[in-house]
């Protein structure tokens, strides 16, 4: 990871990594920069670096914008729901949320927005909508563009899965999220934006992104969750690695930590059985050897990612600010190598 950091071209600003293995924290390291440049210059394809004393360095306490990794936190949440029995799996959607018209039309059901096989496309251009009402009012009448039970992976389906939460809960994501997992398992550094002290992410201008918000640090990303004010089912919370790592820790221990527990053995093992239900299992492209005896995981647009290996009670939290300061195409490769060191480690492969 220090190579990839601090090559010529990085791969990211910075980064921090934790691994561990049961209730033992193997390795936790930073490296890099939190916040490098100022801006991004087009004619050059190059960062406007900061003055050196002007740069923040990055540290194993500093929050990352997770982006889709927030897609696991909905997705318990949703366990939770189905564990207490006011969320049906195979109920459809269209059983909590009548409005969404299209999803009712074409028989959506709560496990399909869990496995991505909606149909739904991989999202909306809700940023470019003049007001939430007309946000919504797009949501509502998404249709499939492919046949639903098919994978396509789409932001649109923990987007709905959120509504149907808010619906049977009476409560916002947010409060739903915290007082669900975070507060019980003491992640007090994990929450919905904004988030000051976060690694800064980019430059955010059109035509490389959706929309001209300048250089961005604490504050989401990802520009439809930003539409949305900033909570939403597949984008905008906030966490250190060390959080990270109690929750992964929590999963992999049968969603108990301590004292707290926010789910049964039971669901946990529902949620990691193939084909997984919000986790990507077995995904050499991010997990590299960790993957191929039911490693559960998950990557985040701006450079986050976590792995799960039951098989060795075992997990890898990688976050890195790859989008500070422009987004590119994504290169898993440092990922996948972090992968590989831990698989060595612990399984001698």
């Amino acid at each position: 990871m220090r190579d990839a950091v601090r090559a010529e071209r990085p791969w990211a600003a910075g980064a921090v990594v934790v691994a561990g293995r049961g209730p033992v924290i193997a390795v936790e390291e930073a490296v890099g920069w939190a916040v490098r440049y100022a801006a991004y210059d087009a004619e050059t394809d190059r960062g406007v670096e900061l003055p050196p004393a002007a740069r923040v360095p990055m540290t194993v306490d500093t929050p990352f914008d997770l982006a889709s990794l927030t897609k696991l936190f909905t997705s318990v949440a949703a366990m939770q729901q189905l564990e207490r029995g006011t969320l049906g799996i195979d109920a459809r959607v269209a059983a909590y949320l009548p409005e969404f018209r299209a999803a009712a039309e074409h028989g959506i059901t709560v496990r399909q927005l869990l496995t991505h096989t909606s149909g739904l496309r991989p999202e909306l251009p809700l940023y470019d909508c003049p007001s939430q009402a007309a946000r919504l009012a797009l949501l509502r009448a998404e249709v499939p563009v492919s046949e639903p039970g098919t994978y396509r992976y789409s932001d649109l389906n923990p987007l709905l899965l959120q509504y149907v939460l808010e619906r049977i809960t009476g409560r916002t994501l947010d409060a739903i999220v915290r007082d669900g997992i975070t507060r019980p398992l003491d992640m007090t550094a994990t929450g919905f934006g904004p988030s000051p002290g976060a690694a800064a992410t980019e430059d955010q201008r059109r035509p490389w992104a959706k929309a001209d918000r300048g250089m961005l640090r604490g504050v989401v990303h990802d520009e439809n969750a930003w539409a949305l004010g900033g909570v939403a089912g597949h984008a905008g919370l906030f966490s250190t690695a060390r959080d990270l790592a109690v929750f992964c820790r929590t999963l992999l221990a049968g969603g108990s930590y301590g004292p707290a527990r926010i789910l049964g053995p039971d669901v946990v093992e529902l949620m990691l059985t193939p084909p997984g239900l919000g986790f990507a299992l077995d995904q050499p492209w991010f997990m590299g050897g960790l993957a191929g005896r039911g490693a559960a995981g998950h990557t985040g647009f701006t450079g986050t990612s976590l792995v799960l290996d039951p098989a060795t009670d075992t997990f890898l939290v990688v976050l890195a600010n790859t989008v500070h300061p422009r987004r590119r195409d994504p290169d898993n490769r440092p990922r996948a190598a972090a992968g590989d060191r831990l698989a060595r480690a612990v399984r001698g492969t």
